[in-house]
């Protein structure tokens, strides 16, 4: 990494990823190391062992670094310590719990050297092994943005999620929560940024809990969804 020009950094936030850092880790060395690649693991508030953790091990891995953030305030404010300290050009977020492969990344990096105007991309992920009632939920919320923000959005959750840092500071007044992913996405659209969908893989979490782990998990955040939407159009239109 010393001899290298980072190129992108990916924020990866962490809350009681405890049991999954070891082997997010050690995924990362072998997919992205060898790469320009910046990692940027947030503690984003844990209360499980996940500070100790990242002592014990972070110091194997030249390639990452950490941020603490000592009370939760959201998914999406995590980010944006990560986002706030990244070094590279290219920046960007995807998560923590292995249900996708860092590897993921290096097709965003080739994406972005392979286009002369990389300054304009936005290269969001499109999930693919998810269960059939996982896709009708994303479906229907893509739907509804779609129809209330008058512009077509699919996947809203998929990650990775890269830009150019130029993008990032353009952004007013950002969620602190999951709403972070539809902000930027719909940010990207109203920018007319080029949008660039990568496959991924979306497996089974390692470790760990899931946040939306279940219907009533999906359903409230399904409301705030819906609620913050209403209030980004409130303010373009």
């Amino acid at each position: 990494m010393k001899n290298k020009k980072t190129k992108i950094s990916i924020v990866i936030p962490c809350y009681n990823e405890s049991e999954n850092l070891e082997s997010l880790l050690g995924s990362c060395q072998k997919s992205i190391a060898k790469e320009p690649i910046e990692v940027i693991l947030v503690d984003n508030g844990s209360n499980d062992t996940t500070q100790e953790v990242l002592g014990e091990v972070l110091h194997k891995y030249p390639f990452a670094s950490a941020v603490r953030v000592i009370k939760n305030k959201g998914y999406g404010y995590g980010i944006l310590q990560g986002l706030k300290v990244a070094k590279s050009d290219y920046i960007g977020w995807t998560h923590a719990d292995l249900q996708t492969n860092p590897a993921d990344v290096l097709e965003a990096l080739k994406i972005i050297k392979d286009n002369k105007n990389s300054k304009n991309l936005f290269i969001k992920g499109k999930r693919h092994g998810r269960s059939l009632f996982d896709v009708f939920f994303t479906i229907s919320m893509s739907i509804f943005n779609t129809i209330v923000l008058r512009v077509g959005l699919s996947d809203i959750n998929a990650q990775p999620t890269i830009f150019h840092k130029g993008f990032f500071k353009s952004w007013k007044n950002p969620p602190l929560d999951f709403s972070l992913d539809l902000y930027s996405y719909y940010l990207a659209k109203r920018q007319k940024l080029k949008i660039y969908k990568i496959p991924v893989y979306f497996g089974k979490r390692v470790a760990g809990e899931a946040h939306l782990k279940d219907i009533r998990s999906k359903i409230r955040y399904s409301i705030q969804s819906i609620k913050y939407t209403f209030s980004i159009k409130k303010w373009t239109y």
